[in-house]
């Protein structure tokens, strides 16, 4: 073979091996991109999928809850006489406004209002009050829950009331503490006793 035919040869050999050498690199370079458009799709798969839903936890001295029919629920939290107040009309709105605007019953409705902190006093029935008004009120104690008129219409209507029970021990010890108006009266006053010898007094028995 001659000179000139050889050099053809040589330099189809080398565009042969550039080609092949391309081609191993393109293939690599396709599987990276093929491998990561898997992986994001994969991860991508991953953050779509729906988180799990938040369950709470659950505990027997609440189980009274669950047993309220009602499907439209409202919990209602006060901590003062006037959020106390404000609550029970939050309460007799939300009745009413979805009776008017929605159709539902009572027994639809579960509504509950939290008495607890300054007016746990305010989920004390009549009888409480009565008896301990003077210790849950000092100013002009009454003998019935201030509030007695608007809690009986929402009782009747399903509503339900939550007293805090810390709180409720916390007036109880208030209340059996004595009072001033309770001590007891003080001893009638006694004639001066009698002086004897060696100067010392000895008090003199009554008479009357």
């Amino acid at each position: 073979m001659s000179k000139e035919s050889s050099i053809p040869l040589e330099r189809s050999s080398e565009r042969s091996s550039e080609r092949r050498s391309f081609l191993t690199r393109f293939n690599a370079g396709a599987a990276s991109l093929a491998a990561l458009a898997m992986g994001g799709l994969a991860m991508a798969q991953v953050k779509s999928a729906p988180a799990g839903r938040f369950e709470p936890a659950r505990h027997d001295k609440d189980d009274w809850m669950d047993q309220l029919p009602g499907k439209h629920r409202l919990v209602i939290d006060t901590t003062s006489a006037d959020g106390f107040r404000d609550g029970l009309l939050f309460a007799s709105n939300f009745m009413l406004a979805n009776r008017n605007d929605y159709g539902l019953q009572n027994q639809d409705m579960a509504v509950i209002v939290v008495a607890r902190h300054l007016s746990t006093e305010f989920g004390f029935n009549d009888s409480m009050w009565a008896k301990y008004g003077a210790a849950l009120q000092a100013k002009e104690p009454p003998k019935a829950n201030p509030h007695a008129a608007s809690l009986a219409p929402l009782v009747a209507q399903g509503v339900q009331f939550a007293v805090c029970s810390m709180a409720t021990r916390r007036r109880a010890g208030t209340s059996a503490r004595p009072r001033p108006t309770d001590a007891a009266p003080s001893p009638p006053a006694r004639p001066p006793a009698a002086p004897r010898p060696g100067g010392s007094a000895g008090a003199r028995r009554g008479t009357g």
